[in-house]
This record gives C-alpha cells, structure tokens and sequence, in this order.
C-alpha cells in the first residue's frame, strides 16, 4: 500500500515540477509568436526570405555545435555532488564553440549567399556572426538551473530571455529599422545573454571550476549524442536548405509560413522532457527503476491530450489560421503547412530524453544516421519532381522512420532485470486513444462549419479582426467539440491542466 502511495506521489511531485517551465514559456509564447507575424507584414518577400534565411543559418549552428556537451548537464547534475566543473567547463566549452560558430559564418556566408542565390545576404555577416557566437555561449543559462532541480528560477530565466529577445525582434521595424538594423539588436541582446549566462550559471555551486577527468566522463557520455547532432540538424533541415538553394527568397518565404508551427511543442515537450530526464536520473540513484516506465507513460499520456487537438485543429483549420496570421497572399502555404503538423503528432512521446536519461545515446545516433541516409535521396528527389510538396513530404517521411527507430529502443531503455517491457508496454494507449476520437470529431465539425458557411466568410469587410474572425468561430466549434466528445469518454480536462501546474511533494 504504501509502494503505491510512493508511486503515486512521485509522479505528481514530477509533472508539477515542469509547472513553472511549462507556465513561463505559455506567458512568453505570444510574443514569440508575434515575431514572424510582424515581420510578416512590415517587411517585403524578399527580406522576410531573408529574415528566415539568417536564422536557419544561425539555429543549426546553435543545435550542431554544442556536440551533446550542454546536454549532458540533465546525465551528471542530479548525480554529482560537486556540481561547480560541470558547469564551468560546460561554459568553456560552449564558448569556444561560439567562437567556432561566428568564424563559420564569416567564412562561409559569401558562399551560402551564392548557394541561396540570395546576394543581400552577405552583407549581414558581422552582426549574424556576433550573434551566432553569443547565442552559442548562452546555451547552458536554462539548462543549467532545470537540471539542478532549479525549475522555478529556470522558469524566470526563460520568461526574461523570451520576453526580451522577442522585443528585440519585433520593435525595431515596427519603429522602422530595416533588417539589418533588427539584427545588430538581437546580435547585442545575445552578448547581454551571455553575460548572465555566467553569473547565473555558476551561483551557488561549489567545487573547482574545471575537472579533467569529469570533463573527459562528460565527452565520453555527450559523444554519441554529438555525433547524432551532426547528423539530425542538417537531416532535419535539409528540406529547407534544399528548397532554399532551389527557389528565390520570396518563395522560400512562402514555404517558410507554411513550416511555420506555433511553439505548443516546446512549450509543453521541451520542459516536460527535461524534467523526465531528471526524475529517471533520481529513480536510478533511489534505486526505483521500476518506476521509469510509468513515468514515461504518465508524461506522454498528457502530452496526448495536448498534441493530438492541436495538430487536429491545425490541419482542419489550415486555411483560416494561415490566412489570419499572416494575411491572404500566404495561402498557397496551406497543403504544406498541413502535412508540416504531422510534427507535433510525433512529438507526443519523449523518447529522445529517455534514452539520454538511461546512458543510451548510441540509440539516438543510429537513429539520426538512418533519418540522414533516407533523407538526402529524398529531398534530392524531392524538390527536383515536386517542389515545395516534395521538400516538406520528404521530411515527413524521414520523421516517422527515425521516431519508430527511437520507439524500438525505449523499452529496453525502461526494463529492469525483473521486469522486460515491449513496446506496447510503453505507450499510454488508453490516452492515445481517448485524445485520437475527440480531436478526430472536432476536426469533422470545422470541416463541417467551412463548407457552410464559405460563401459568408467570403464577404466579410477587410481588417485585421474581421479577417481573424473565421479562425476564432472554427477555434471556439474545435474547442467545445473536443471538450464534449473527451467528457463523454470519462476524461476531466481540468485534470490534465492540474497535472502540469506546480505544487509540492505530499
């Protein structure tokens, strides 16, 4: 009886630590919503082609770089005692690798521009190359305090940072600046970043700064998840450097918005990852390896509930949500923004965080090395027969064959010696399938609703908020029809929220 109290008690005290994660990015997940919305309207085709050009320069640096080494702070943290030299040669490293990254993009970027057919963009070398580096350098600031335990701070840390960079971004070319103005502010907030990076970072630690022999553990666990980066960074986004380099930046802009995914995943997957992978690293120090797999099960079954309408109302509400957001001339946008949310489906079971919190990294770098292999023939093939359908398709294809990889590996990932799982021992079918019928039937009814009432929607006055009102009568049927059709199956959504709000172990 008392086992099951434990349990029981566990996994709450485990969801309602990603609470404060989970409520800081939900806080600043507007604003960085508004920036691609904004810029789509202040600045024309080509620069916002641009605009995303830069920053797919930049963010696949800041994936591929780090080689697992920020990463591995959620492994050796909750497990060391002297937490002080994990941290600081964390930092060296990160900003050596800063180093490396705005070298990169001083060398290379003339040939990128050439490759993108895209000349203006050498002429935004120096402030993309600062803010490469600092972006680098700054990487372990949340990490750092969520695999402490530091969930809270962590959470203020990320509702600072968001609301900030988000205000960097946005205010400049409202006010006027063009994009390279834009760019010198966000390359400035990065270096501010950085700056508290190391303040942060190290408070309250204790031990030397740099241990060699840690620093070498720290390698050799980050290694294999290093090399999976090098690989699934550019398999992730070959799609886009593919259809970058195929098409002119107007275009590339058109395909960007219809890549363009609302941050529902990182709010929700990212933090209750992080804090997955610090609970099955507290569970094996306890010795209660038996309880990983229920709180895999527990974090996905939420996530279902989420995800599953979320990427439901996306693909039904497509055309309304596309054309609200970012105005009627990114409408042909919507059969690949469609096929883009398949994503977010993908993205219901954290299994990535799961094998690095067991040690298993070697997984996660077999599964990246047979998403790149599949994906290079198919973007080539891809883009060259089909276009921008081609480029999105081949990633989604690439997708499911890597997420069934990593879906083979989790259950002997969570087995015990006592205890051997399958996979259907690990998936919450139960939520899966309960979240499955309430999405799929409020999907049905905004389908149901647009051929209705088309012929209105058709009429309705120019403006901002006439042209917002479709989306918000499909939203508000989607909402009300998933709610009805999850009470009728016995699910109380209110529970669910419950479950990701911060609140003591009992």
């Amino acid at each position: 009886m008392s086992g099951g109290s434990t349990s029981a008690a566990s996994g709450g005290s485990f969801l309602g630590r990603a609470g404060p994660l989970v409520l800081a990015r939900l806080f600043t997940a507007g604003l960085t919503l508004s920036i691609p919305l904004v810029l789509a309207r202040v600045l024309n085709l080509d620069d916002y082609g641009t605009y995303y050009q830069l920053f797919l320069i930049a963010t696949t640096l800041y994936y591929v770089l780090p080689f697992g080494v920020v990463q591995s702070l959620y492994y050796f943290l909750p497990r060391a005692d002297a937490k002080r030299p994990f941290l600081g040669q964390t930092l060296l490293f990160m900003s050596a690798m800063g180093l490396v990254g705005a070298g990169a993009v001083w060398a290379l970027l003339g040939y990128v521009a050439g490759w993108f057919s895209n000349p203006a963009l050498a002429e935004y070398r120096l402030p993309l190359a600062a803010y490469t580096a600092f972006l680098l350098g700054s990487f372990p600031l949340e990490v750092s305090l969520t695999s402490q335990g530091r969930t809270k701070a962590s959470a203020v840390v990320y509702l600072i940072s968001d609301a900030v960079r988000a205000s960097v971004m946005v205010v400049p070319p409202l006010l006027g600046a063009s994009l390279y103005g834009m760019m010198m502010a966000v390359a400035a907030f990065a270096g501010l970043r950085y700056l508290a990076t190391w303040v942060v970072s190290l408070r309250g630690a204790t031990g030397p700064w740099v241990d060699g022999q840690r620093f070498r553990e720290q390698l050799t666990y980050a290694a294999p998840f290093g090399a999976a980066m090098l690989l699934a960074i550019p398999q992730q986004n070959a799609h886009l450097y593919a259809v970058a380099g195929a098409v002119a930046p107007a275009l590339y802009a058109l395909y960007r918005v219809g890549c363009f995914q609302l941050p529902v995943v990182d709010l929700l997957y990212t933090p209750t990852s992080e804090v997955l992978m610090v609970r099955l690293g507290e569970l094996e120090r306890e010795g209660r390896l038996e309880e990983g797999v229920e709180a895999f099960r527990e974090a996905a079954g939420k996530l279902a509930y989420f995800f599953l309408p979320f990427a439901a109302f996306l693909f039904s509400a497509a055309p309304e949500f596309i054309g609200a957001m970012f105005g009627e001339k990114f409408l042909p946008a919507v059969p690949v923004f469609r096929i883009s949310v398949l994503g977010v489906v993908l993205s219901i079971l954290p299994m990535d965080g799961t094998l690095r919190a067991r040690g298993q990294t070697r997984a996660i770098f077999a599964s990246y090395a047979v998403k790149a292999a599949v994906t290079v023939p198919l973007v080539w093939l891809g883009v060259k027969h089909f276009g921008l359908m081609g480029g999105i398709g081949s990633w989604a294809v690439a997708e499911v064959v890597g997420k069934a990889m990593l879906l083979a590996r989790v259950p002997a990932a969570l087995s015990t010696p006592e205890r051997k799982l399958g996979v259907a021992d690990v998936i919450p079918w139960q939520s899966l399938g309960k979240a499955t019928l309430a999405a799929c039937a409020a999907a049905a009814a905004v389908f149901v609703l647009r051929a209705g009432a088309h012929g209105a929607w058709a009429h309705l006055p120019t403006g901002f908020l006439w042209r917002v009102l479709p989306l918000a009568v499909a939203g508000a049927l989607f909402f009300i029809g998933y709610l009805v059709v999850l009470h009728f199956t016995g699910v109380r959504p209110l529970s669910l929220i419950a479950g990701l709000r911060a609140r003591r172990a009992g």
